[in-house]
């Protein structure tokens, strides 16, 4: 079927291409007896608006870019349901993209977004991301940008993260209430501020303990789950075994569950766990 257009509307009912327009955009401008006989007839032959070749004309997409490092993630996930639910709310479309942890891979997305696809990007940056160039040069631009969870803190743009530096600190402390003595930590990057802020809130709690800081006791992870999992094996093997597991991020957390299983290393008899984690079933955890 021929798709109906804007200028067959206006033929069959003697207006101009932009009072048509104007009604199907419910205009202040078009009174309630053209908007009704517009929207009769725009239904009786199924018209369907191009929503993209207005923008083009108006330099607007109403188009949203998600640039995430990956959707394996629980968080990432619900993220994206959120952004997705206030976004058709106000009648724009998303866009995903994932880097998959590759800086140069960040870059190249943002590049594209410089010739106006899109109204507006929500970021969250990879791993490998050590400088914030390539985001600046997308805000010179003028395409606005807000950054979640994973940010460049010297970027002076909008910023919903969590309090890494306090939720660290806290899990530290209840593994040391838990009569851990030797803690080690599993880091996502050298890079994130989100890695570094844990970090701290790690060595902090060590400091108020009376424990000292062992830089062996942090586990720089990769994006690579097998080397991981290697890591973790040999993290956990005697004789210098630690009694205590941080996991900075979610899928970390799994890899120790595994390499646990594999050692017949009951958690948390042997080897308590903190993790920080998004998943659905985790107050059903049998330990939680």
């Amino acid at each position: 079927m021929e798709k109906v257009t804007i200028k067959q509307l206006a033929k069959k009912l003697n207006l101009s291409a932009s009072t048509i327009s104007r009604a199907l955009q419910d205009s202040h401008q078009i009174s309630r007896e053209t908007k009704q006989k517009v929207l009769e007839l725009a239904a009786e032959l199924n018209f369907v608006p191009n929503y993209h070749a207005s923008g083009l004309r108006k330099k607007v997409s109403r188009t949203i870019a998600v640039v995430i490092p990956e959707v394996a993630d629980s968080f990432f996930a619900q993220a994206i349901n959120g952004i997705e639910a206030v976004a058709q709310e106000q009648g724009f479309h998303v866009l995903i993209y994932l880097t998959h942890e590759s800086f140069l891979k960040e870059q190249a997305i943002l590049k594209e977004f410089q010739n106006g696809r899109v109204d507006g990007v929500l970021l969250s940056i990879t791993a490998e991301t050590a400088h914030s160039q390539h985001i600046r040069e997308l805000l010179t631009r003028g395409i606005p940008l807000v950054m979640f969870d994973r940010v460049c803190e010297e970027t002076a743009v909008t910023k919903i993260t969590t309090n890494d530096f306090a939720s660290s600190y806290a899990a530290t402390k209840h593994l040391i209430a838990c009569h851990c003595k030797r803690i080690a930590l599993l880091s996502a990057s050298n890079s994130l501020a989100m890695s570094t802020n844990r970090l701290q809130g790690y060595k902090k709690a060590l400091q108020e303990q009376g424990f000292s800081f062992q830089p062996a006791d942090v586990i720089a992870c990769s994006k690579d789950e097998a080397d991981n999992y290697s890591l973790i094996k040999a993290l956990l093997a005697p004789p210098r075994r630690p009694d205590g597991i941080i996991a900075t991020v979610e899928k970390q957390a799994t890899l120790v569950y595994q390499v646990c299983q594999e050692l017949h290393l009951p958690i948390p008899r042997e080897v308590p766990v903190d993790g920080f984690s998004n998943l659905q079933p985790e107050p059903f955890h049998s330990p939680p």
